[in-house]
């Protein structure tokens, strides 16, 4: 899938399941110091990942990815 795809795809929920700002959405945003998630909302988009993408996601693996940037990197890469 092209990145930005993935980009709009994962934006786009973040908007509206947890009302982000647009304006925060940006490769380099952390997801717990400059969008506000917790572990709780991680599970949301653990589930809207494998929902949307089909990717399973280990929590290994989630435990590697800090930004939104990484995020969107660890998609391509499983849907490629």
């Amino acid at each position: 899938m092209e990145r930005d795809q993935i980009i709009e795809k994962v934006n786009g929920f973040l908007e509206d399941e947890f009302e982000i700002d647009p304006g925060l959405l940006v490769s380099e945003s952390s997801f717990k110091k400059d969008l506000g998630i917790d572990s709780l909302d991680i599970v949301d988009i653990v589930v809207m990942v494998d929902s949307i993408f089909g990717v399973k996601i280990k929590s290994e693996d989630l435990g590697k990815i800090l930004t939104l940037g990484e995020f969107y990197d660890f998609i391509q890469e499983k849907t490629a």
